[in-house]
């Protein structure tokens, strides 16, 4: 699951965090200071040169010199880290990218981060909280925690999510059969 922060520095809308966890730094590459990142973003075309990235948990502003692809791994250079030495000194930092630079999505989709701490309604019964969202090869699903509850885990499809209004922090759902024995 993507990591949220929450900052007031972030988006004007409410509750949406300042930054988003696009990657970890890895091991050097080479002699010119690149350095290995696992990218955690559905969106590494979002990286780019000369854009700005955040980096550890004080969230250090830096900026792309190089990005190139090797495998897997995005191979990418900072400004100012220009050889293996340098750049060993951001191995194992997380790289992060501000909520602002998001692209827009199309309609009806949406940013995890969007959809987090959303208010779960079956028409008037309230249900709980979305907490989490669990990546699944089919479909993603979602984990509904309400207080004094068990979890509730419903499968992110049409024939359950009725309704998503981010602006006013609800979700409405219709549970199948069975969702809730």
């Amino acid at each position: 699951m993507t990591e949220i922060t929450q900052n007031a520095a972030g988006s004007s809308a409410q509750n949406e965090p300042a930054y988003l966890l696009i990657g970890r730094l890895q091991k050097t590459h080479g002699i010119k200071g690149e350095i290995a990142m696992r990218v955690i973003t559905q969106y590494p075309e979002r990286i780019k040169l000369g854009k700005p990235v955040f980096l550890g948990e004080d969230r250090r502003e830096f900026t792309i010199s190089t990005i190139r692809w090797k495998n897997e791994l995005m191979l990418i250079g900072f400004e100012g880290y220009d050889n293996p030495e340098d750049a060993a000194k951001l191995t194992n930092l997380e790289v992060f990218s501000t909520t602002r630079n998001l692209p827009r999505l199309p309609k009806g989709q949406y940013y995890h981060h969007q959809l987090i701490g959303l208010k779960v309604w079956q028409e008037k019964e309230y249900l709980g909280e979305l907490a989490e969202i669990l990546e699944t090869g089919a479909n993603d699903v979602y984990v509904i925690l309400a207080e004094g509850a068990e979890e509730l885990l419903i499968p992110a499809i049409p024939d359950v999510i009725k309704e998503i209004d981010i602006e006013a922090g609800v979700m409405q759902v219709q549970l199948l059969e069975g969702l809730r024995d």
